[in-house]
């Protein structure tokens, strides 16, 4: 069974399509960089992988080719952790990336499909109506009335068509989807297999096949998934960054690269008020102030890295259509407000608490006070 699909490329105004998009995929956005790797790698590679482990691990993490090709880091983060994950995937085991929100568990998914493959496409994004057919397959309905069950009449999911190509199939949000729904995976992931008994056939897994699955470790109890399904995965915990610098650099990355593909106006370094900003975050997710002198109230959201960079690329947008061009303390204390203050009661004591005793008395934060105490 092939799940080849051809596809027309428009043009508009006589732009290529991925010209025009908001965001390329992984494997387009930086395919200049896996040419290069692929070019240079001569470690031996899984069968189906366009790249060996190694490349792909220096994929994630950054580095240089042999020809002087510079690779930008993808993830910052323990180093073991990316191998981990990568020779999971070079294994029998499918993966789970599991975290709290914010931790890059998407993100690094889709990086590592788009290393290992050469597509990250192949996404089922999990919700609570998720059907059996978007892990298995579907009918088109208008065929199966005329000719009854065919090849020609099924509808390939995205994991029956990674299985048929030798691909990595990705599961967004996998303890959302409903545990009947999630159990149909374990056939797939122990035999390798998918049964069409409407068929009378069955779909076998090409080499290089596998599963990246993620998990919002605050959604643990939703669906959890079964003792059987959970022992198909080899789970990697992906950490929130461990200390500031790091996470600096994480939001400056990002906002840099969301900035460019946006299109925003091109700012001056703002390096200062997104350390203010990761500082904020950081004090309130953990309850204690950076130098741990004092403890705080936590307010209900997860205050992560991915929303910590989102106020952020708000803010350069303000700064740039509507400010002077410079990313300032007023750019981002509305943005913060937002983020902070998910519940107007029990969160907006935890920040006004934050602003008194904390934000008040710190030298040179003055700035954000005022502009924080405005956007009440």
């Amino acid at each position: 069974m092939t799940s080849s699909v051809d596809v027309t490329v428009v043009h508009v105004d006589g732009a290529p399509v991925a010209e025009t998009v908001q965001r390329r995929h992984a494997e387009d956005e930086f395919a200049a960089e896996l040419v290069a790797l692929a070019a240079t790698d001569e470690r031996p590679r899984p069968p189906g992988w366009r790249l060996s482990p190694a490349a792909v691990v220096t994929y994630l993490l950054g580095g240089e080719t042999a020809d002087g090709t510079v690779i930008v880091p993808k993830y910052v983060g323990p180093r073991r952790l990316m191998e981990v994950a990568v020779a999971t995937l070079a294994t029998d085991r499918a993966l789970l990336l599991l975290g709290v929100p914010g931790t890059a568990k998407t993100w690094v998914s889709e990086h590592l499909a788009a290393a290992i493959s050469g597509d990250s496409t192949l996404l089922v994004q999990g919700t609570a109506g998720t059907p059996e057919e978007a892990i298995r397959y579907g009918w088109n309905y208008a065929r199966l009335l005329a000719e009854g069950p065919t090849r020609a009449a099924l509808v390939p999911s995205p994991v029956l068509r990674a299985m048929a190509d030798g691909w990595i199939a990705r599961i967004e949000e996998l303890t959302r989807v409903p545990s009947d729904v999630q159990d149909t995976l374990i056939t797939i992931l122990s035999e390798k297999t998918l049964p069409v008994p409407e068929l009378g056939q069955e779909v076998q897994a090409r080499k290089g096949f596998n599963v990246i699955a993620t998990a919002n470790d605050r959604d643990r109890g939703v669906n959890e998934l079964s003792s059987a399904l959970r022992r198909r995965f080899n789970t990697v915990v992906l950490p929130v960054p461990a200390g500031v610098e790091e996470e600096v650099d994480i939001v400056a990355r990002r906002v840099a690269a969301l900035g460019k593909a946006l299109e925003l106006p091109e700012l001056p370094p703002a390096a200062d008020e997104i350390r203010r900003v990761v500082t904020v975050f950081r004090e309130l997710r953990n309850g204690v102030t950076e130098d741990g002198r004092t403890k705080l109230k936590s307010p209900s959201g997860t205050l992560s890295t991915a929303e910590a960079i989102s106020v952020v690329t708000n803010g350069m947008a303000l700064a740039a259509h509507f400010g002077d061009g410079v990313l300032r303390a007023g750019d981002v204390a509305a943005g913060i407000l937002g983020a902070v203050v998910k519940d107007p009661v029990s969160d907006q004591v935890v920040w006004q608490e934050y602003l008194e005793t904390v934000v008040r008395e710190r030298e040179g934060w003055r700035d954000f006070y005022r502009a924080a105490r405005r956007g009440e």
